[in-house]
């Protein structure tokens, strides 16, 4: 190999002697200490304005590494998610919104089958009569939509009403005792003042507790 001397000239170098390139190169790879896992840097390198840290590392040092930037990037990947997400909730949200149910416009009440009239003369009019309108509100509630409320006049079945009937019953003006009950409910009973004067409603519902009343509507 040839080595340069004094004044540029090239000149002999000594058999096995190493030349000033080989030894650039050798002082530059990272050295492994004696009884240790770690390669090391030469002592120069921070000498040479090269940090140390980048020369010198565990043989772990990779694995290390890698769990790092992976961790980074699942960092930066979870907002993007979390936000398409959020953007997914919010358009079937809106979609829900446009599809949620409106309330029904008031329908009439049916008028209970003439089968199911067990005392006739008292839903017939007639002279000297007022009209008394007895209402089972409509619910939409299954626990208590399908129980038949039985209505009674003065202590006497007359009828029953199922969800959204309703009976015209014509009565003497004065005071009557109006009723309702169901399979689970005892009779429940009301006086009810029938007054040509006025409109003569009464309403039959059931309450949070599923349980059946009766009461007049003012009209």
């Amino acid at each position: 190999m040839t080595a340069w001397g004094r004044g540029g000239k090239p000149s002999a170098a000594s058999p096995g002697t190493p030349d000033a390139r080989s030894i650039m190169i050798k002082n530059a790879l990272p050295r492994k200490r004696e009884g240790s896992t770690r390669l090391c840097a030469p002592p120069d390198a921070r000498a040479d304005g090269e940090p140390l840290h980048s020369l010198a590392f565990d043989a772990d040092d990779g694995n290390s590494m890698r769990g790092h930037w992976a961790g980074k990037a699942r960092a930066a990947v979870r907002p993007s998610t979390a936000g398409t997400i959020a953007a997914a909730l919010v358009a079937a949200s809106a979609v829900l919104a446009g599809c949620a149910a409106t309330p029904a416009a008031p329908v009439a009440f049916r008028p209970v089958p003439v089968e199911r009239i067990l005392k006739p003369d008292v839903t017939q009019p007639a002279a000297g009569k007022v009209a008394v309108d007895v209402r089972r509100e409509r619910t939409d509630n299954v626990i208590v939509r399908f129980r038949d409320a039985l209505v009674y006049v003065d202590g006497v079945q007359v009828t029953d009403l199922q969800n959204g009937e309703h009976v015209v019953f014509y009565l003497s003006p004065g005071v009557h005792r109006l009723a309702v009950s169901t399979q689970f409910d005892p009779v429940i009973e009301i006086r009810f003042t029938v007054d040509a004067r006025y409109t003569n409603v009464a309403s039959v519902a059931f309450d949070k507790d599923h349980r059946v009343g009766l009461r007049r509507v003012p009209h």
